[in-house]
C-alpha cells in the first residue's frame, strides 16, 4: 500500500499550532460577523491537515514534504 502522507513533521507541527491559533483568534474576536467564522474555518482546515498529515493542495501540485513517506 502506498503511503498517503505528504506533510513532514516540522510542517505538521507548524500547521497544528497555526490552526489552533487561528481558531482561538476566531473564537475570541468579537468585532464583525464574517471574519471570526472565516478564521475558525481556515484554522480548522489547517489544524486537520496537520493532524492527518495530508494536504490536498500538496497532492494536486505533487509536493511531498515528508522525506520518509
Amino acid at each position: 500500500m502506498k503511503n498517503w502522507r505528504n506533510v513532514g513533521s516540522m510542517d505538521q507541527a507548524i500547521r497544528i499550532i497555526a490552526g489552533l491559533a487561528l481558531v482561538a483568534a476566531g473564537l475570541f474576536l468579537v468585532h464583525g460577523r464574517v471574519l471570526p467564522i472565516v478564521l475558525d474555518v481556515v484554522g480548522a482546515i489547517v489544524f486537520l491537515t496537520g493532524v492527518a498529515g495530508f494536504c490536498v493542495f500538496y497532492k494536486l501540485f505533487g509536493i511531498r514534504m515528508c522525506p520518509r513517506c
